[in-house]
This record gives C-alpha cells, sequence and structure tokens, in this order.
C-alpha cells in the first residue's frame, strides 16, 4: 500500500504530501537509502570531469611519442570533449523510462575500456578513435550522475546526496592538470588514461552489488538517432568555435554557424519537450546560474595561473598550491551546503552560496605585482567556499523540480550548461584580455569572472518563482524517476 510522506520544495519552507505508485521491478524499497550508489556518483563524477582536465598536460608528450603535430595530439582532448557534450541532449532523452543497473554498467565498463584502449594506441589515428568512443560513453555517465544520487536516497535527504557529485565533480577538473603533471614525469604520457580504471573498477564492484537488479536498456529508436545528429552537429559546432577561441577570438564567429542547426532542433520534435520542461518548471534562470558560475569559475582560473607564472614569475609548485585554495574551499563546504539545503532550503544556500563566490572573486580584482601567493589563496578559498554551498542545493533544486518522467533530460541540460560556461569562461577571458591590453587584462578577465558569478544570483534567486512547484510524484529514491 502507498505511504504518504511529508516532503520539502524547492523553497523548503511549505510541505506537501505525495503518494508513490506501485513498486517495480529493480526499485529501491521505500525508505531504504543507498548512499553506496552515491558514492558510485560521485566517483563517476570526479572520473568524468578529471579527463576533461588531465590530457592537456600531456598533449606536448603525446604529439612526441606518436610523432605527430602539436594540433594533431589537440584532438586526443577535442576527441573526448566533443561527444560528452554533443551527445548529453540526446543522452538525457533517451535515458527518460530506462533502468539505471544496465545502462551504469555497461557506460562505465565501456569508459575504463576505452581508457585501457587509448593508453596501449600505437598511433594517433587509433587514440582518438578510442577518445571518441570514450566520450560517447561519458556522456552517458555526465548524465547518471545526478539521476543515479536523487534516486538512492529519499526526497528529504536529496540536498546531502547532490552536493556529492556536486563536488567531486569540480574537483576532478581541477585536480586534473596536478595529477597529470605527476603521472606525466613518472610514468610517461600513457598514464594519464590507465589513472581512472581503479576508479572504475571501483565504482563498477559497488553498482553491481547495490543496484537492483532489472531489465536490459532498451535501442534508441530511428528518429531519436535522428534528433542525436542534429543536436550533436550543432553542440560540435559551438564547442569547436569556444574552445579554438582560447587562441585566436576571432573564432567565436564560428558559434554563429551553430544557431541555425540548433534552433531547427528546438523547434522539432526532438527540442520542443526539452525547452517545454524548461520553461514549464522555471527552470531556465538556475540553468543560466549554472552556466556563469562555471564561466566565472573557468575565467578565473585561466587568468589567474596565466598572469601569477607569466607576470609575476610564480614558479609552477608555488601557482598549482596557490590555485588549489579554491578547491579545498569548495571541497570543505559541499557536504555542509548539502545539509544546509535539506534543512533550510535549497534555493536560499544556493543564492547564498553564488554571493559568496562572487564576493571572493571580485576581491581578486584590483590583483597587482604586490600580492603575495598567500593574498590570493585566501580570497580563492572564500569563493571556493561559496561555490561548495552552491553545487549541491542548485543541483537538488532543478532535478527536485523536474518531472519525473524527465529528470534525465534535466540533468542532461544542467551538464551540458556547466560543460559550456567551463569551456565559455577561458574564451571570453581570451577575448576580453586582447581588447584591454596586456597591462589592464588580467583585471579586466578577473572582473569578467566576478560579474558572471554575481550574475547568478539573481537568475538563482528570480528562478522559478513564477511558477506553481510541481509536486513529487513519488516518495521513495528509485521511483522519485523512472528507471
Amino acid at each position: 500500500m502507498a505511504v504518504r510522506q511529508p516532503t520539502r520544495d524547492s523553497e523548503g519552507g511549505r510541505v506537501a504530501h505525495h503518494s508513490p505508485g506501485p513498486e517495480r521491478p529493480g526499485d529501491i524499497p521505500v525508505g531504504e537509502d543507498r548512499w553506496s550508489l552515491v558514492a558510485v556518483a560521485g566517483v563517476l563524477a570526479f572520473v568524468a570531469m578529471l579527463d576533461m582536465n588531465i590530457v592537456n598536460v600531456a598533449l606536448a608528450d603525446i604529439a612526441d611519442g606518436l610523432q605527430v603535430s602539436a594540433a594533431t595530439a589537440q584532438w586526443a582532448v577535442l576527441g573526448y570533449q566533443l561527444p560528452v557534450l554533443a551527445l548529453l541532449l540526446p543522452v538525457g532523452r533517451w535515458l527518460d523510462g530506462v533502468r539505471l543497473r544496465p545502462v551504469v554498467l555497461v557506460a562505465t565498463c565501456g569508459f575504463g575500456l576505452c581508457s585501457a584502449v587509448a593508453a596501449a594506441a600505437p598511433w594517433m589515428a587509433w587514440l582518438i578513435a578510442a577518445r571518441l568512443a570514450q566520450g560517447a560513453f561519458g556522456a552517458v555517465l555526465f548524465v547518471l550522475m545526478p539521476l543515479l544520487a536523487i534516486r538512492s536516497v529519499r526526497p528529504e535527504l536529496r540536498g546531502r546526496a547532490m552536493s556529492v557529485p556536486a563536488t567531486l565533480g569540480p574537483l576532478g577538473a581541477v585536480a586534473g592538470p596536478a595529477v597529470g603533471g605527476l603521472l606525466l614525469d613518472h610514468l610517461g604520457w600513457r598514464s594519464v588514461f590507465l589513472v581512472k580504471l581503479p576508479f572504475c573498477v571501483l565504482a563498477l564492484v559497488v553498482a553491481w552489488r547495490a543496484l537492483p537488479r532489472d531489465g536490459g536498456p532498451r535501442r534508441p529508436d530511428r528518429r531519436s538517432a535522428a534528433d542525436a545528429l542534429l543536436v550533436a552537429s550543432g553542440v560540435a559546432v559551438l564547442l569547436l568555435a569556444l574552445t579554438l577561441a582560447s587562441d585566436h577570438p576571432s573564432w567565436l564567429l564560428l558559434a554563429v554557424a551553430a544557431a541555425p542547426v540548433l534552433w531547427w532542433w528546438l523547434r522539432g520534435p526532438g527540442g520542443r519537450p526539452v525547452a517545454g520542461v524548461l520553461r514549464a518548471g522555471g527552470l531556465l534562470g538556475a540553468h543560466g546560474a549554472v552556466l556563469s558560475l562555471a564561466a566565472g569559475f573557468a575565467a578565473m582560473h585561466y587568468v589567474l595561473a596565466l598572469h601569477l607564472q607569466r607576470d609575476n614569475g610564480v614558479s609552477a609548485t608555488a601557482t598549482g598550491l596557490t590555485v588549489l585554495a579554491f578547491p579545498l574551499g569548495m571541497g570543505l563546504a559541499g557536504p555542509v551546503g548539502g545539509r544546509l539545503a535539506d534543512w533550510c532550503g535549497a534555493r536560499r544556500v544556493a543564492v547564498a552560496g553564488a554571493a559568496l563566490t562572487a564576493a571572493g572573486l571580485l576581491l581578486l580584482v584590483p590583483l597587482d605585482d604586490g600580492w603575495s601567493p598567500l593574498d590570493v589563496a585566501w580570497r580563492l578559498a572564500l569563493a571556493g567556499v561559496g561555490l561548495g554551498l552552491n553545487g549541491g542545493p542548485t543541483q537538488a533544486l532543478v532535478m527536485s523540480a523536474a518531472p519525473p518522467e524527465r529528470t534525465a533530460t534535466v540533468g542532461s541540460t544542467v551538464q551540458l550548461a556547466r560543460s559550456l560556461g567551463f569551456t565559455l569562461g577561458p574564451a571570453l577571458a581570451t577575448a576580453v584580455w586582447g581588447l584591454t591590453g596586456p597591462q589592464e587584462g588580467v583585471r579586466a578577465g578577473l572582473a569578467l569572472a566576478a560579474l558572471a558569478a554575481a550574475l547568478a544570483v539573481p537568475l538563482l534567486a528570480l528562478s522559478g518563482r513564477s511558477r506553481t512547484p510541481v509536486p513529487e510524484k513519488t516518495t521513495d529514491a528509485a521511483s522519485a524517476a523512472p528507471n
């Protein structure tokens, strides 16, 4: 018999009662929290984001080892990033209504195997093919992270659950260059691909034991495949423009070519349900906030690392330790943000975290050559604490507002917004730096980062205010959305 349980809404104040439907095969029993699966979501988030940045530091060695040009070696990174971003939305549509167990196992296993194949590459074409396949599996992992976390606990614990992948993911992105450099110095470029294998094996073992057994995944139909090709083309062109703009800002003009393709997709049968969910749920503002914060973080990281080493003559080690203050603050504040969200409401904590991040970045704007690494570090720590407080609550706010039958779709749109922000930040910082000149470029880039973070505050505060909160359809973790 269905049990009615109270749950908080996204404001954290009102309480609603919702009745679950009948239990289905593979559902996690009512009231049973699977924190081991939340940990799996965190591990997958760390590994997938680690792979976004760890290969960057090995490009020169890859070019030498496989005897290719630096431009060709760049495809070891682009070969992963392009399918990840291009396939996020199609994968989200596909995972709505799909059982989790087979998808988690296949995607994690495929991701790990592709890492091993990439490490064994005897020539560049082999490596690019392995990275393209790994990117496709990576897209599935990116959508699975929030989905696995939100379905593994009761609604009143979602803030704590969502803070795990929301914190470990960005930590993986920040740790990538440092871990990659260490491996490169001692074990060679192939080790940057192999380092992810133990994490994949650990996630596989836990998921195999903890996820309920259910049927196999359904295959995408022909229309879904055509839809995926269309949106993938538009997103790939957009990503390519933003990536190349880091070296030459004029490449931003290429992004215009993506507009007609994406507009056609939005007006078609594939894009209309996605746009409709975001509009009806009042989630557009929250997505804008996710993109703004990611862009601000990425722009700050790019400008600051360049300034400390090139302009201030700070060693690479000292620069790395200074920038480490940001993920340290974020890692410490992440679990706190999740608990606060469950206690006083996700929106309040998300807004406060975004404001704290903006304040920390704003304090960096007067940066000059007389600042010591410690002067920079405490400001970075403050911004990191803010982003740690913001990550889990924002993810919980968005996923809780999504209709149960569209949680995977909304999860994919959030991941796309964050990933585009990470790519957009350095491109815009480079453009601003070039426009203002070398003397004022650092301050202009940091001001851009602070402005982007500050923009997230009103976007989160106003997001969804005009809508009626979408009620929960279920009370247990597994039936909060179809498997």
